[in-house]
């Protein structure tokens, strides 16, 4: 079975999410906020993170530099779930590390075809 981590400071969120997702058959953890993302991922990496920009703590892109910077071996495909829609926060988001991005709100079949495109779903 394959997990996802879903960081977003919104349990409204945390809980649509998580939904799509166990019904699209993943192994679900959460997280509120980056640093708590980043401890998820030391104890056990993802096969992907569903991650949000604007978070507390630590925001979505500064977790994506200091996950990739990390240089695991298993690193995750990370789709960046954002409200965020102009083209300037897309290509910084693709530059950091993220293989894909997905706009709130999403539904199903939005973030199913989000996940074939990076090769989990």
């Amino acid at each position: 079975m394959k997990s996802c981590l879903i960081v977003d400071d919104s349990k409204v969120i945390r809980k649509v999410a998580r939904h799509i997702l166990e019904t699209l058959e993943f192994e679900v953890e959460e997280a509120g906020d980056g640093q708590e993302a980043l401890s998820r991922c030391e104890a056990k990496m993802p096969d992907v993170v569903l991650l949000d920009w604007n978070m507390p703590v630590m925001s979505g892109m500064e977790f994506l530099k200091m996950l990739r910077q990390r240089g695991h071996s298993d690193q995750p495909k990370v789709v960046f779930c954002t409200t965020e829609n102009d083209m300037a926060h897309i290509r910084a988001a693709l530059e950091a590390g993220a293989d894909e991005y997905v706009m709130k709100p999403f539904d199903r079949e939005t973030l199913h075809i989000k996940l074939q495109l990076v090769g989990v779903a």
